[in-house]
């Protein structure tokens, strides 16, 4: 049996929701990485462009020859996510490039669980104790306290680009519940998960570098290139795990559940940013990502 069977095999039974987990939780470290680089030393558009380079570099020889091609069907389906992770890129995109990392990523992340647990049980008709409604309020309450913390350490910032960047960042998070919905649906309408992933990847990691070409060749000749070319190469590979994973994860188990889980990426950021980008955790900011973790806790024993 072929990787894609055992996967198909394993979809709604306690087998491929222990997977789910395991997903989403490598997902939400691996996606609090990715903002840290999109958010690091480059215009985050610049840095976006480089990672989609190399997100297409690495996807196309698998989505030529590993997998098989999409259907008729399937191509429509393609269409659609590459449509909506756009509109999402673009949100991020502006967000980051108004506020900082620490503010404007918990916002995103914390806007999108409840809208998303939401949609899967209309869409999926996923049901939700009261109790797991609870720990999805804790966490999604978690996430935009700390989301506030931060912000009251970045009040240097110019009003407008504040409220601008706050305002995209609440976009992102809507959009990130609308994709996580609709590439649930499709990787579910696909007969082979791996052939939606591949071709997935090389179709949505076109638009980037098109809209920032020349910027990012300027970036490229500028004597940071080099440093660009390796962010976007580890971008590329962290996407793969990141979005990969949450797709994967929507597959074989619950769709709110994995998006629930995977918004523990909060925490990963902070350290991260704390880590590598130099900004401070301290006591508040560290209570409440146990808040967070609480909350994913009690929504997985919940269910």
């Amino acid at each position: 049996m072929g990787l894609s069977e055992w996967i198909v095999g394993i979809a709604g039974t306690p087998e491929g929701a222990r997977l789910a987990v395991w997903l989403a939780l490598v997902s939400a470290c691996a996606h609090a990485f990715f903002g840290t680089l999109q958010k690091g030393r480059h215009d985050p558009w610049v840095s976006r462009g480089a990672i989609d380079a190399g997100i297409f570099l690495l996807a196309l020889p698998i989505a030529l020859f590993l997998v098989p091609w999409p259907s008729g069907w399937e191509w429509a389906l393609l269409a659609g996510a590459v449509a909506v992770h756009l509109a999402y890129k673009l949100a991020m995109a502006r967000a980051y490039s108004a506020a900082a990392y620490t503010v404007v990523y918990p916002v995103v992340r914390g806007t999108g669980p409840l809208v998303t647990v939401a949609f899967a049980v209309v869409v999926f008709a996923e049901g939700y104790s009261a109790a797991q409604w609870g720990g999805v309020a804790l966490l999604s309450g978690g996430i935009l306290a700390l989301a506030l913390v931060n912000l009251n350490g970045t009040l240097r910032l110019d009003r407008p680009a504040l409220l601008s960047g706050l305002g995209w960042a609440v976009t992102g998070g809507l959009l990130v519940a609308i994709y996580t919905t609709y590439d649930a649906w499709a990787i579910r309408s696909t007969a082979d998960p791996f052939t939606f992933l591949a071709w997935f990847f090389v179709l949505s990691s076109v638009d980037f570098p098109l809209l920032v070409a020349r910027r990012l060749g300027a970036a490229l000749r500028a004597p940071g290139g080099r440093a660009l070319v390796l962010r976007g190469l580890s971008g590329a590979v962290i996407a793969f795990v990141s979005f990969g994973g949450v797709m994967l994860a929507t597959r074989v188990g619950p769709v709110g559940q994995a998006a629930v889980l995977r918004e523990t990426s909060t925490v990963f950021a902070a350290l991260f940013g704390w880590a590598l980008l130099r900004e401070r955790v301290g006591p508040a900011r560290a209570a409440l990502m146990a808040v967070i973790a609480a909350g994913a806790v009690i929504v997985q024993v919940a269910g």
